[in-house]
Order: C-alpha cells, then sequence, then structure tokens
C-alpha cells in the first residue's frame, strides 16, 4: 500500500482514515468513501490508483475499526451507521483533507461504492466543499442527500443488473436531480451486476466495463477540481 492512517477530528471526536498523497507530491483532493465491507484493501487500494494519477486521496473508516467479508454482517454494519456522526465525520475528513499540504484544491471530490455511493450524493448535499461528486451503484436507505442545496456535477455509474440500486431507483434519481438543477450524467453498464468494479469479488467483477468507468471518473475529476 502507498498510503498510511491519519487521524482528524471533529470537536472532540477523534476520527480515522486511509491518506494516499498523490505520486507527483500534491494534487486535489478527493474523499472516497467505502462499500458496506468496510475500510477494506480493495477501498485502500483505490486510494493508491487515485494516487498514481494525481489525486491525494483520503478514504475515511466509517465503520471505526469494523470490517468484514459476510453479506449479512455488512448488511448490519451499514444499517447500525449513524448518518448523524458520520456527516460530523465527512466535514472533519474534508476539512483535514484541504488542509493538508499534499492537498492542491480548494474544492475536493468525493466518490463512494455501494452504501458510499449513496453517502457520496449525502455529502456533496451537505457540504459546498465538494466540487465533484461520484456515485458508483449508491444505496442506502436511511440516507437522503439534499439535492436541492448541491452545488456540484455528479457522475454516476450504474449496472444493468442491480437489485440494490435498480434502474428504476436510478431514473428517479436523475429525474430528482434534474429537478433540482443538479448537472449530472449517469451511465447504466449493459450486463453488469452491482458492484462490477470491485476487483476483489471475481464472480461480479468486469475489467472492461470497470477499466471504461475508472477512465470516466478520472476525466470528470480533472474536469471539475
Amino acid at each position: 500500500m502507498h498510503g498510511h492512517t491519519v487521524s482528524f477530528q471533529f470537536e472532540n471526536e477523534s476520527f480515522e482514515g486511509y491518506l494516499s498523497p498523490a505520486a507527483t507530491g500534491s494534487g486535489p483532493g478527493v474523499i472516497v468513501l467505502q462499500e458496506w465491507w468496510g475500510l477494506v484493501d480493495h477501498i485502500k487500494d483505490v486510494c493508491d490508483r487515485f494516487a498514481a494519477e494525481g489525486f491525494t486521496a483520503l478514504a475515511p473508516d466509517l465503520y471505526q475499526g469494523k470490517s468484514t467479508t459476510e453479506p449479512d454482517e455488512a448488511g448490519s454494519l451499514m444499517m447500525a451507521l449513524n448518518i448523524t456522526q458520520t456527516e460530523r465525520m465527512l466535514a472533519a475528513a474534508s476539512s483535514w483533507l484541504v488542509a493538508d499540504p499534499t492537498c492542491s484544491s480548494e474544492k475536493i471530490g468525493v466518490i463512494g461504492f455501494c452504501m458510499g455511493g449513496q453517502l457520496a450524493m449525502f455529502a456533496a448535499g451537505s457540504n459546498p466543499i465538494f466540487g465533484a461528486a461520484i456515485n458508483f451503484y449508491g444505496i442506502h436507505p436511511n440516507v437522503s442527500p439534499n439535492y436541492e442545496v448541491m452545488s456540484c456535477p455528479v457522475l454516476g455509474v450504474f449496472a444493468e443488473h442491480d437489485d440494490y440500486a435498480s434502474p428504476a431507483a436510478v431514473s428517479k434519481m436523475s429525474s430528482a436531480l434534474s429537478a433540482a438543477g443538479v448537472k449530472h450524467d449517469f451511465k447504466t453498464y449493459a450486463g453488469c451486476s452491482h458492484a462490477f468494479f470491485n476487483d476483489s469479488r471475481p464472480a461480479v467483477y468486469s475489467k472492461p466495463d470497470a477499466a471504461d468507468a475508472w477512465a470516466r471518473t478520472v476525466e470528470f475529476l480533472r474536469s471539475n477540481l
């Protein structure tokens, strides 16, 4: 791993995350939000990939040390997530990142996968520090982003065969963003399943589609930060 663990605070609360500084020394900042498994090696690898592209990426540990490989436990961890505390954690992580010398941008991006995709939308609707938001097949039943105050564009990456972020749910989200005047670009990948970007899950991983989604992600962030 290229990065390391860092700590940041919100008032009297202390949180941790994985920071991967830009390989160039400094670069635009990106907050990376985990799937329901926790802050696992795949998410850290995504941060490292951003660093190789010239971004400084920070993945806050939303479960504060917990992770799992069992779907039932992952679902329980997701549902037990304290959204109010998570909002404070995201605010603290964002403020810490823009103040770090390896971050060169005043506005930062936020990207999330599965659970984290919905939280990325939530973050973008809660804090004007974000200049770009990316949602990879995001879902969380207890998270309701505020599209009315969202000030940054959104890139959406979805799968045709997804029981979580279904095509109907994606269409509804697109309509809500349009109604709020939020610029967004959604792409649904034909033949793909939920979590097709995750190369640690061979049952659903789609290498060519993941590569295309990654290229679109990097270009979107470079264009907006």
